[in-house]
């Protein structure tokens, strides 16, 4: 009898089965060594805010949990949370492999890789062990630190951790602090209706906060509760019973978020959420220590000038006037100060010093006009046309409805005509005014490729921390840091986790950026920019945007949309911005960049600078200054006037002399005249 070899595949699918043993055992042993004991203890450490000197002046946290036991919580609260964030959890062992399928295919759809397959589990992990590094290593961990938990923990102690522990916007940590300040009432008091607000904002609580839009907000909670049905955990007359309800919200508890300088400490969230890949719970549940740029007297300055409402014009009653401005250190980049909104504090309400986008009027001039005009070989005393222009039917007018024939480029920016401006970009080209503009650090559309970018009508906008940047490189002669707060993060035993690293880019050349500023100075003390000299060098531009032309705004003589002013000192570099959230004929203002804005950057960077040595802006090496013409035409008219003076007087001398000499002398005397230019 002959013994037979194992086939070939024989072999082969008993190496495979080995390695997938050895596989999962290796996993197996791996999971088993995952700690969650933490899991046990509600309360997180807060996260710490430095400023640049290395001193604490903030503190988030959501120590402030209270924490509830699942049986606190009502049973249709407990569904439409399942219902929304992880229709399965009582199915899987913490990864979801058929939604994580699922969402699979919905990206390939949808073209836009924005679906999610993580589970409540996986949440939990990613919150309470993970930091958020978008690699494969990090989701490998996440879904071993999930099968753990479930390992660990019963479904429903998991879901009452998760509860406990997740965020619900406006500083409110675990859903006893929301169902508190949203509706005034217990968890265990919350109606079906109440129940679906709360799980509609786990998505994205700054977007769907009730707080913010009553609409977005009831949207949301129509599709938790269309969820809710689809999944049959409410009935048919339930959910049109609840989708009825109008939204009541309760008097909840009115304190704020823990620490100080909150205009501040809402764009370090911003930018550690858009830089650095942190989620919301992340920097506020950590422990993360964040160092950042704040200069504490320039905060502080910001802040108490924007809580003078003397320093703004008069809101109407339903809305105020809003405003935003960005100051930086236009040697480093780093963002000192700022406020990006006026009225209640909210945490993380909109901001409008890093989140708006406007048009920026006149304050674009320097950058899509003059600056590129300067590199071109234009100077302060260059000749501009200030006529009746007409361009392929583009057709500028000045403020003050007059043309001067011509002007010199200092007197057009000093007194910020638009004509001169939109006839220099014609004449040097819209592709160099484009280039110099996104060089700033300014995105532009293909929209913007034409004569109206001389005067700033944009058609996206920018928001006030892009315009302070971009000003930034006239103030660093030429060279522009990357605007950031952060400087670097830590976790809270000093482990590293986060390091600023600013791109800088030449915009311009040192001689360009500083005959900018010379005539960025002139404009701030003879020209529209007076209102923001700050009694040290101060150079900048003020802007204004005329109210849309529109029907609804007929018959309005007197009225803008947006005002600004764009400027600095050798120290710092600032932007400020003005107008109303919604402009319509009742909401509109009668100011202009020369005095709301201007005041405002004065107040604030006077008092800011007020115990800092007065300097003067760097002149770059062998810059040489340009000379008025027009002083040359009068000191030649001088000098010409005073020659005929003495030619007058030696003329009379000679013939006072000739009256006592010979013929001889004053046949001598008639040449010595003639070759002096004598006339008799």
């Amino acid at each position: 009898m002959f013994y037979k070899r194992p086939k070939f595949w024989v072999a082969l699918a008993l190496f495979i089965l080995i390695s997938f043993l050895l596989l999962a055992l290796a996993a197996g042993l791996w999971i088993a060594s995952l700690d969650v004991s933490e899991l046990e203890n509600p309360l997180v450490q807060p996260t710490v805010i430095y400023d640049k000197d290395g001193n604490k002046v903030s503190q988030l946290s959501s120590s402030k949990i209270e924490p509830i036991s699942i049986n606190e919580v009502p049973l249709h609260t407990r569904q439409a949370i399942i219902a929304v964030e992880d229709r399965r959890f009582y199915e899987h062992r913490g990864v979801d492999v058929w939604s994580i399928l699922r969402a699979l295919v919905r990206d390939l759809k949808s073209g836009d890789f924005s679906e999610g397959g993580s589970t409540i589990t996986q949440q939990l992990a990613k919150n309470m062990f993970l930091y958020a590094d978008k690699t494969l290593e990090r989701k490998l961990k996440e879904a071993g630190y999930a099968l753990k938990i479930e390992l660990t923990l019963s479904k429903d102690e998991i879901l009452e951790a998760y509860l406990n522990h997740i965020y619900f916007g406006e500083g409110r940590w675990g859903i006893q602090n929301a169902a508190r300040f949203y509706f005034g009432k217990n968890v265990q008091d919350l109606s079906l209706d109440e129940s679906a607000i709360l799980a509609g904002l786990l998505k994205a609580p700054s977007i769907y906060s009730p707080l913010n839009s009553q609409e977005k907000a009831i949207a949301r909670r129509d599709t938790v509760l269309s969820l809710m049905r689809e999944q049959e955990y409410i009935s048919e007359e339930e959910y049109l019973n609840a989708k009825a309800k109008p939204l009541t919200l309760g008097k909840g508890p009115e304190e704020e978020l823990s620490g100080k300088y909150a205009p501040y400490v809402d764009y370090v969230i911003e930018e550690a959420i858009a830089r650095y890949g942190y989620t919301q719970d992340q920097i506020l549940s950590s422990g993360l220590q964040i160092y950042t740029q704040m200069d504490q007297s320039v905060q502080q300055a910001a802040e108490d000038v924007y809580k003078d409402d003397s320093f703004f014009p008069p809101s109407v009653s339903d809305q105020m006037v809003q405003s935003g401005i960005a100051i930086i250190d236009q040697h480093t980049g780093g963002i000192r100060g700022l406020v990006g909104y006026r009225g209640k504090s909210l945490f993380r309400q909109f901001n409008h010093a890093t989140q708006l986008k406007r048009q920026p009027g006149s304050v674009l001039k320097p950058l899509s006009v003059y600056g590129p005009a300067l590199e071109q070989g234009y100077n302060p005393y260059s000749t501009l046309y200030d006529g009746e222009l007409n361009i392929d039917g583009y057709q500028p007018r000045n403020w003050d409805y007059q043309t001067r024939g011509y002007v010199t480029l200092q007197e057009a920016i000093r007194n910020s005509w638009n004509i001169p401006a939109v006839w220099l970009l014609n004449e040097i080209g819209i592709d160099s005014g484009v280039n110099f503009v996104q060089r700033a650090g300014i995105p532009l559309t293909k929209d913007d490729y034409n004569l109206s970018l001389a005067l700033g009508a944009l058609t996206e906008g920018v928001s006030p921390l892009q315009m302070a940047q971009a000003y930034s490189s006239f103030a660093n002669l030429g060279l522009m840091h990357e605007a950031h707060a952060i400087s670097k993060i830590t976790t809270a035993n000093g482990q590293k986790v986060a390091l600023a690293e600013p791109q800088t880019v030449t915009v311009t050349d040192p001689h360009s950026a500083y005959t900018m500023t010379l005539l960025l100075k002139n404009a701030v003390e003879n020209g529209t920019g007076k209102n923001a000299y700050v009694g040290r060098p101060t150079a900048g531009k003020t802007g204004s945007v005329e109210l849309p032309p529109l029907e609804e705004f007929a018959g309005i003589n007197k009225g803008v949309k947006d005002v600004w002013f764009a400027g600095y000192t050798p120290e710092l570099t600032a932007a400020v911005w003005m107008g109303y959230d919604k402009t319509d004929r009742d909401h509109y203002l009668t100011i202009s960049g020369g005095s709301g804005p201007a005041v405002v950057f004065r107040e604030i960077l006077s008092r800011a600078l007020a115990n800092t040595p007065v300097t003067t802006f760097d002149v770059p090496s062998g810059y040489k200054y340009f000379t008025d013409p027009s002083i040359w035409e009068e000191d030649d008219d001088k000098n010409n006037r005073n020659k005929d003076k003495r030619d007058k007087k030696d003329r009379k001398d000679r013939k006072d002399k000739r009256k006592d000499r010979g013929r001889f002398d004053r046949f001598d005397d008639f040449w010595d005249d003639f070759f002096n230019g004598w006339s008799p």
